[in-house]
């Protein structure tokens, strides 16, 4: 078959969505910015798409989205007003600039850089499911079962991987005049109060005596309805990525060391923490962290990728603690390092997220029947 060098194949568009209405809008910002830097745009066209705290979605130029980018505390979407609208459904356009009305050119994969709530919670994916458009990052159901730690802790349970012990409460509970029943289920002080749909350690204290009980119990339902209680685990931080779909790749080991009482927002941040990639464990256990990952990300309906964080004590007794199907791109985030250290750049890792979500997309996208009349646009 002969076939001429001289023709183009038309370029792939990714369209990349960052900030949002999460506590982490910050944070999204930030690893946008790598992200975007990582996408060649010698293989791929791009689409930048701005969501501010209100939840609009704004299209920006290339590289021109943001103020303060060089500032932690202070970087910010900059404000324009070329606000999007979105056309559910399998038929062109799915994006239409609202200051024109002109569709946006087919996406053909968005990359959801949208840490927390309505991001990483399955609200986004529907969104773009619907609009026909495949995503990087998790289904729905594995976004929101993986974004709820007490449902994720249920099916973990189930699948009999061993969790950190916890113990989930309600709003409606009444939590303070059942103290002591709930150190007993517990096992005595310390122990860490968390939020049960919060990212990045937001909302998160560690209780080291009960003065402090009451405060970070008010603390965790400013974020949630849920809670969860979860005694306190003597071990190393241990972090492994993994990238794939029915198939997932793992990477090595990755242990994080922390000068806090625990992993918090500001280390994960705003500090350089200090992180040790491969982790210097023994091959056997780094196997039996990998399996477990592995295992875990197929029994939560996880896909394209996620991190996985695990809790070694002295005794070698390995304890899931968290999946993260959102992990942080930052310059400083430990999923992009971990397959850095497993021999995959940031560009080819783009790269591969990319293939995983049209691969994902083949095997998934239903087959309908559609009358392919000529589409009017709603405005």
């Amino acid at each position: 078959m002969y076939f001429d060098k001289n023709i183009k194949t038309k370029k792939k568009r990714i369209a990349v969505l960052f900030g949002g209405q999460s506590t982490e809008h910050e944070i999204s910002l930030r690893s946008s910015i790598n992200v975007i830097q990582a996408i060649s745009q010698r293989k791929y066209d791009l689409t930048l798409i701005g969501v501010d705290k209100s939840g609009r979605w704004i299209l920006y130029n290339n590289q021109d989205c943001l103020l303060n980018a060089n500032n932690p505390s202070s970087i910010c979407l900059l404000p324009i007003s070329r606000y999007l609208a979105v056309v559910p459904g399998y038929l062109k356009p799915q994006l239409i600039d609202i200051s024109s009305g002109l569709p946006l050119p087919l996406i053909d994969v968005i990359f959801p850089v949208l840490h927390g709530g309505n991001g990483e919670n399955g609200s986004v994916q529907g969104l773009l499911q619907l609009l026909n458009i495949p995503f990087i990052g998790s289904s729905v159901l594995g976004s929101a079962i993986c974004m709820d730690k007490d449902m994720t802790k249920r099916i973990l349970r189930d699948a009999g991987i061993p969790v950190t012990p916890s113990i989930t409460l309600l709003r409606s509970n009444n939590i303070m005049k059942n103290i002591n029943v709930i150190f007993e289920k517990i096992g005595g002080l310390p122990l860490f109060i968390k939020p049960a749909s919060q990212g990045s350690s937001i909302g998160v204290s560690k209780v080291i005596n009960l003065n402090d009980f009451r405060e970070a119990i008010l603390l965790a339902f400013q974020y949630d309805t849920k809670i969860l209680i979860e005694k306190e685990i003597n071990g190393r931080e241990i972090e492994v990525a993994i990238l794939g779909n029915d198939l997932p790749e793992v990477s090595v080991c990755g242990e994080v060391f922390t000068g806090d009482t625990f992993y918090t927002y500001k280390t994960k941040y705003f500090e350089e923490f200090k992180a040790e990639l491969p982790a210097k464990i023994p091959i056997p256990i780094s196997r039996s962290i990998q399996e477990i990952a592995k295992k875990a990300y197929l029994a939560l309906n996880c896909s394209i990728m996620a991190r996985v964080d695990f809790f070694l004590t002295s005794q070698g007794q390995i304890f899931l603690n968290e999946v993260n199907t959102l992990p942080g791109f930052t310059s400083i985030s430990m999923y992009p390092k971990l397959w850095e250290a497993s021999g995959l750049d940031f560009t080819l890792l783009m790269d591969r997220l990319i293939s995983l979500a049209l691969a994902r997309n083949v095997t998934t996208k239903p087959k309908l029947q559609v009358k392919k009349d000529k589409y009017k646009l709603p405005i």
